[in-house]
Parts: C-alpha cells; structure tokens; sequence
C-alpha cells in the first residue's frame, strides 16, 4: 500500500514567527522533522505541505534549496491542501505529521501506520493522540485511508475541521473505524512540541544532549529523567486548543 507523509507547515505561526526554518543545531527545525519522517520504514515518501500565500514563498525556497519536495495549496482551508497535496501523490494511505515536532519518532509513525494497513482490522484512521493520550506532545502521529481523507474533504464543513484536517473523524466515531495506539505508561505530561521560544530552547537542549539524530522518544524520555530541570523549561506553556 503506497504510503505519504504528509508535513504540515508554515512560517506564520502566532507565538513564534518562522519557527519551522529556525535552526536547530546545524538544521532547520523542518529539515530535522523530514530526516526523522524518512527514517520510517512503512511510508514510500515525504513532502511537505504549505500554502500558496507570499507568505510561505521563503519555505519553498528553503524547500528547493534544500530538496524537501514541497506542495502548496490553501492557506487556511488544509484540508483542502492535504486532499489536493494527495491526489498528486495518489497514495492509499494519508500520514499528518506537523512541522513542529523536531523529535517526531520514526518507529511512532510505522506503528501507526501499521494499524491503517492491517487487513484485518480494517481501520480507517489510527493515531496516537485520541483518548487517553499517554505520548509526549510532539509525537503527534496520524494515519487514514486516502478514502478517509476524501470523505472528510467532501463532508466536513466546520471551519475548525478544515483548518485542524482531522477533527472531523474523531468527533464522528459513528461514521469511522478508529484506532488508537496507546503506550504502557502516561508520559503526556511531556512537551516536545515547538511553539514558543521555551519549546525551541529545549528541542535544542535534546539535540545538543544527543549530538545527532540517531535517538529514539524513549531514548528523550530517559534524558529528561536524569535531567530533571528541563521539563521546567517549557512546563508553564499551554497547548493551543484545536
């Protein structure tokens, strides 16, 4: 089954403007999210999904000069951007990975993945951010059938559901087979997730701790435990609300 990870991004993020070039030990901290993406064994391919607004034109130069593939489309409707970005791609199953998410875990996205491709289960959308959520923040993964995603593009008329792409299914469990993957233990309390310039310093401190990309999430998990005042860092910032 062809399989396409689809990154979202942008420059124009409200708390911290250009976060998605902004340099991560040597690499912008989209280039970090593609290289963990292509460590993935189950996904074909990755591109890159932004707007088609001037705004994003330094992104999609960046994109060139780096060799990220990159795919414009709506600037506030994407959903539409992922449904268009993926009838050029023609792929049977859709990945959603967001561009703030420099520590994004490799084997986070085969497992996910894995659950749309079983036969067996026949899964329309898997992710491991529904209810009960036990992954840090900024391990976001989602998966759907390209049919899913077709569904939602022609159904889903909220505004918050075209700007947040998948709200749509999960507030629909009725209409979808969902399937959520859960880890043993609560690790929620976690923020890995870029938003703000306290996010940004500790993506940089775990960069600077490993001293390449080769890590896995547990690997993060266990050098926050011995370094007990990072989580200080950024413990104060509260989530957006999708």
């Amino acid at each position: 089954m062809r399989t396409v990870v689809i990154i979202q991004a942008r420059m124009g993020s409200s708390r911290l403007p250009g976060k998605v070039l902004t340099d991560i030990c040597g690499q912008p901290m989209l280039g970090r999210v593609i290289s963990r993406a292509r460590q993935a064994q189950l996904p074909d391919d990755v591109v890159v999904a932004t707007s088609s607004e001037p705004c994003d034109d330094e992104l999609a130069a960046a994109a060139k000069r780096f060799g990220w593939r990159c795919i414009r489309g709506s600037h506030l409707d994407v959903l539409d951007r992922y449904y268009q970005a993926a009838l050029q791609l023609k792929p049977d199953i859709v990945v959603r990975v967001t561009a703030d998410c420099p520590v994004i875990d490799p084997g986070i996205i085969d497992e996910v993945v894995a659950a749309v491709m079983c036969q067996e289960s026949a899964v329309d959308y898997a992710s491991n951010t529904l209810e009960p959520r036990t992954f840090p923040r900024g391990l976001d993964v989602e998966a759907l059938t390209f049919e899913t995603l077709e569904t939602m593009w022609r159904d889903a008329k909220e505004p918050s559901c075209r700007e947040h792409v998948t709200p749509w299914v999960y507030r629909n469990p009725d209409k979808f087979r969902l399937h959520g993957i859960v880890n043993a233990a609560d690790c929620s309390g976690y923020r890995w997730t870029v938003d703000t310039v306290e996010d940004m310093e500790l993506a940089r401190r775990i960069y600077t701790h490993f001293g390449s990309a080769e890590f896995d999430w547990k690997d993060v998990l266990q050098a926050c435990l011995k370094n007990a005042d990072w989580q200080q860092i950024n413990s104060h910032i509260q989530q957006k609300a999708a």
